[in-house]
């Protein structure tokens, strides 16, 4: 008994001392607090749900079936001081907080943000406001997974695996569907996949599915009808439901600022806006019912094909002003539902023309609608393997994968050329946050020929007729040691080397022209490739030059990519790199520090002109970090003198700034007042 005991302590003692170990431990608490988040998140939206539409029913009897005009008004009496009282991060939808939390103060949430986000986000849903739950179940989690690494002190790296751990146990759990909960916490929250992440996400995934199947039911988010494809043509109807899907998430991510801009812009107390909100939802809500709350009552009747098609079509519309409102006058909750019953209501509605138009070779319209979901979602979220493998795991069904896949892609592709910013990106770009400049970036292939090469007219050609005796003067002149050979202005012949005309001399061919020595069959690019794809021919044909062409006609010349210019890309490339690299460690420095950069401007009659540092009497709560000269740098001591002109760049607290201010740009009369006044005191 003693020697078992012995061996259990043993073995106690040597899982607590691995790192594995103990970050599994922590992965399992995380999913298990995040499903048992998600399981009361949902149990207060709908107690606040009958309370709204069920009691207080009951008691504004007299208004009728008006009443839902001021329910979600009500909720934003109470959605609105909380949020701005208690926790400004629980404002808006969630995700783009937990990406900034990632990415500037190392995966830390505050642990209000857990309460808070639940009250504001049950209250704003259901009241009736037009967002989802998703996003605040992700906070939520991810709050949970902070909390508990700021308690151990952990790294950031950790916290940040359990901010992940917490986004994926609140997806799993809402929609029984642990693999799609793994790869949103890897694709959207971190935006890298790694092993060290992905193990610790999957355990944390899992416990919170199981969670929820327990409380929630082992059932999919929605009933999904069965589905077959009619026809191998139907195939070729999906990109163009991606395509439009792709306009659509545009729309909508763009709706959504556009509305945050009025009602920030409306002079009115931030904390009573959502009433204003509300007000209008609930005019929306009058007409049209189903855009009241997460809306999955109505995208189960797009997939069952129970709406005609003006309905589904205006109420694919109206959600984006619906969610646009409820957002951005302060709501809480998410865009992840409202994007997937837009794409339910825009495919259902192109199933319905599908299917009138060629009922032959198309299949039920509630297949459109389930792709219209994920393609929809993706061109809002530009996250193509989450989208494909929600809805995958929702329907269980394999036979789905190939449309699903079809459609999703192409609407992601057509959304980044649109706009490159996800809805959860932009408000981070719109706050000066890079969410991308953290995250390692290969620039090689990340710069495409057209923005590296030298385009044709900047270019010294010669054409097929041209003399060697012309060429070698051009050679000479020029400096370069290979020319593009183009026909008609810019029909590409060949390429002629000073190499080619070195043994044109040998050969003595001195009196020939250019089309007897150049070269005719030419490797050749295209534009909208990257300059890794270029490298591979230069390494594999040792040139020193490629032709760029036009990928619509391989012989039309639109430029030359040369060495030169593929090293001058780079720097490029990488200097801005690191320069949203730097301004990113900066704002993290800020955040940590509580202050913020300053930078002022000196002219020719501010008091600091002339003097130095250490004759200003700089207040303690401000550091100069540097001093911009025209193009030159001055790193700051007490000896330097400054200069009308000069940028003084410090970091400073909000007092702290004003002090400064104040120090450097007073007027000659006023510092000499105030110099007076201290020699006067020192006596």
């Amino acid at each position: 008994m003693t020697r078992l005991r012995s061996i259990t302590t043993s073995l106690y003692v040597r899982l607590l001392s691995s790192e594995t170990a103990v970050l599994v431990i922590l992965a399992v608490i995380v999913g298990t607090g995040g499903g048992f988040g998600a399981v009361i998140f949902r149990w207060l939206i709908g107690a606040v749900k009958d309370f709204s539409f069920g009691t207080l029913s009951t008691l504004l009897g007299f208004m009728g079936p008006y009443y839902v005009i001021i329910v979600p008004a009500l909720g934003g009496i109470f959605v609105g001081p909380m949020i701005y009282f208690l926790a400004r991060e629980a404002k808006g939808h969630g995700v783009p907080e937990v990406m900034e939390a990632i990415a500037l103060r190392g995966g830390r949430i505050r642990p209000i943000v857990v309460v808070v986000k639940s009250l504001a986000s049950s209250i704003s849903i259901g009241t009736g406001g037009s967002v989802g739950r998703e996003g605040p179940i992700v906070q939520i989690g991810s709050a949970l997974g902070s909390t508990l690494g700021q308690l151990l002190k952990l790294s950031d790296t950790r916290v940040r695996n359990l901010v992940a751990c917490g986004a994926a146990a609140g997806i799993a759990a809402t929609f029984n569907a642990p693999i799609a909960g793994v790869f949103f916490a890897l694709e959207i929250i971190l935006g890298e996949f790694e092993m060290s992440h992905f193990s610790m996400v999957v355990i944390s995934s899992v416990m919170s599915s199981v969670i929820g199947r327990i409380f929630l039911g082992d059932r999919p988010a929605f009933p999904i009808p069965p589905y077959a494809m009619k026809s191998p043509w139907e195939l070729a109807l999906y990109p163009l439901l991606g395509a439009i899907a792709a306009f659509a998430g545009v729309a909508f991510t763009r709706t959504l600022y556009l509305f945050e801009d009025v009602f920030d812009a409306w002079k009115f107390p931030e904390y009573l806006k959502p009433i204003g909100g509300g007000l209008l939802m609930g005019l929306l809500g009058l007409g049209f019912p189903q855009l009241f709350g997460v809306g999955y009552g109505a995208i189960a009747d797009a997939l069952h094909n129970r709406l005609p098609l003006l309905t589904v079509l205006l109420l694919a519309a109206l959600k984006i002003v619906a969610t646009s409102v409820t957002i951005g006058s302060g709501g809480s909750g998410g865009v992840f539902a409202p994007s997937l019953f837009i794409g339910s209501m825009l495919g259902s509605g192109f199933g319905l023309l599908a299917h009138a138009w060629l009922p032959d070779f198309t299949g039920t319209p509630a297949a459109y609608a389930l792709v219209g979901m994920a393609a929809v979602f993706s061109a809002s979220a530009r996250a193509p393997i989450t989208a494909i493998l929600i809805i995958f795991e929702m329907t269980q069904d394999y036979r789905i994968i190939l449309p699903l896949m079809f459609a999703t892609v192409v609407s992601t592709i057509i959304a980044h050329h649109l706009d490159p910013e996800s809805i959860y990106t932009l408000k981070l770009k719109r706050r000066g946050i890079d969410i991308h400049a953290q995250r390692d970036v290969d620039l090689m292939q990340a710069i495409r020929v057209e923005e590296a090469m030298t385009p044709l007219e900047k270019l010294t050609t010669v054409t097929p007729d041209t003399p060697l005796h012309d060429l070698a003067r051009l050679f000479q002149e020029t400096g370069h040691h290979g020319l593009a050979v183009v026909e008609d202005g810019e029909r590409l012949y060949g390429i002629v080397t000073l190499k080619d005309l070195e043994k044109a001399a040998d050969a003595h061919l001195s009196s020939g022209t250019v089309k007897d020595i150049c070269t005719t069959r030419v490797r050749t690019v295209f534009p909208d490739e990257t300059l890794q794809d270029a490298l591979r021919h230069f390494g594999a044909l040792d040139v020193g030059r490629i032709p760029v062409v036009d990928r619509a006609d391989p012989r039309r010349l639109l430029g030359l990519l040369r060495r030169s210019d593929i090293i001058h890309a780079y720097a490029r490339a990488a200097l801005d790199h690191q320069a949203r690299l730097e301004r990113l460690e900066r704002m993290r420095l800020e955040q940590a520090l509580e202050t913020h950069t300053v930078e002022i401007v000196l002219n020719d009659d501010h008091c600091a002109v002339g003097r130095t540092l250490q004759e200003l009497h700089l207040p303690d709560d401000c550091v100069i970090v540097t001093i911009r000269r025209g193009r030159r740098t001055v790193i700051p001591r007490g000896s330097t003198q400054l200069l009308a002109g000069d940028r003084v760049i410090a970091i400073a607290t909000a007092d702290g700034e004003a002090a400064l201010r104040q120090c450097l740009t007073m007027r000659e009369e006023e510092y000499e007042r105030l110099e007076h006044e201290k020699e006067q005191a020192e006596q």
